[in-house]
C-alpha cells in the first residue's frame, strides 16, 4: 500500500468515527417524512436534494439506508465516497463540471436497481443555493420525484468555504424537514424544465430558511 493510499484509507477510518462518534450526540426532529414515505412503502425510490452546506446532519440522518450520493471527482471526492460508504451509502463519482455524463448514467442504473438518489445541486463549488439543472435532468430521465430535503443546527461551526458548510456541534437539536415531491414529465419542454428548475430552488430555499428558524441557527448562510 502506497503513501497515498495510507492516507486515504486514514481519513476513511478517522473521518467515519469522528461521524459516529459526533451523531451520537445529536438529537433530531424531523417534520413532513410523509413526503417520501409513502414512495419507500410503495417500493419506489426518490431523488433527495439538499444544499451541499446541510451534507452532514442529512448523511447521519440516512445512514444505512443504501442512498447512493453523488460525489465529485475532485481532490476531496475520494475522501468522500470512502467515508459515506462506512455509513451505508453507495458513491457514484462525478459532478455537473466534470465526468457529469458518466456521473449521469450511473445514477440512472442506481435508480433502475430501485435506491434511492442523493444529490447535492448546488455543489461541488457552487454557486451556493442554486440549484442546477443536473438533478431536473436525472429525474426527467428516471420518472423519479425530487424530494427537497433541509437541516439547520442550533449549535454549529462554519467552515469558511464557498457555502460555509455546517458542522453541527456535540449535543445540538438538528431541525430537518421536506417538502412536497416535484416531478420532471419526460416531454418537458426546456421552458418547463427551466420552471421546474426554479420551482425546485425556491422550495429548497423556503425549507432550509424554516429550519434555520426552527433551529435559532445564526445568520451568516453563504447566497448567490
Amino acid at each position: 500500500m502506497n503513501r497515498d493510499e495510507l492516507k486515504v484509507r486514514a481519513v476513511e477510518v478517522l473521518g467515519s468515527g469522528v461521524l459516529t462518534g459526533l451523531g451520537a450526540t445529536l438529537r433530531y426532529t424531523v417534520s413532513e417524512t410523509h413526503h417520501y414515505a409513502g414512495f419507500r412503502e410503495a417500493g419506489r425510490p426518490v431523488i433527495f436534494i439538499f444544499w451541499h452546506s446541510r451534507l452532514l446532519p442529512l448523511v447521519h440522518l440516512h445512514r444505512g439506508q443504501g442512498v447512493v450520493a453523488l460525489v465529485s471527482h475532485h481532490r476531496d471526492g475520494e475522501y468522500i465516497a470512502r467515508v459515506i460508504r462506512r455509513r451505508g451509502f453507495e458513491a457514484a463519482r462525478g459532478s455537473s463540471t466534470r465526468g457529469g455524463s458518466e456521473a449521469l448514467r450511473d445514477l440512472v442504473r442506481w435508480a433502475r436497481k430501485g435506491r434511492d438518489i442523493g444529490i447535492t445541486p448546488d455543489g461541488p463549488k457552487g454557486p451556493a443555493r442554486r440549484l442546477k439543472l443536473g438533478a431536473v435532468t436525472l429525474g426527467r430521465i428516471t420518472g423519479l420525484p425530487l424530494v427537497p430535503a433541509a437541516a439547520a443546527a442550533s449549535r454549529a461551526w462554519r467552515a469558511r468555504s464557498w457555502d460555509r458548510f455546517v458542522v453541527p456541534a456535540p449535543f445540538a437539536r438538528i431541525h430537518v424537514r421536506y417538502a412536497a415531491p416535484i416531478t420532471i414529465p419526460r416531454d418537458a419542454s426546456e421552458e418547463e424544465l427551466e420552471s421546474l428548475r426554479l420551482r425546485a430552488e425556491s422550495e429548497l430555499n423556503r425549507i432550509t430558511d424554516q429550519v434555520d428558524a426552527e433551529a435559532g441557527a445564526a445568520e451568516g448562510e453563504a447566497r448567490s
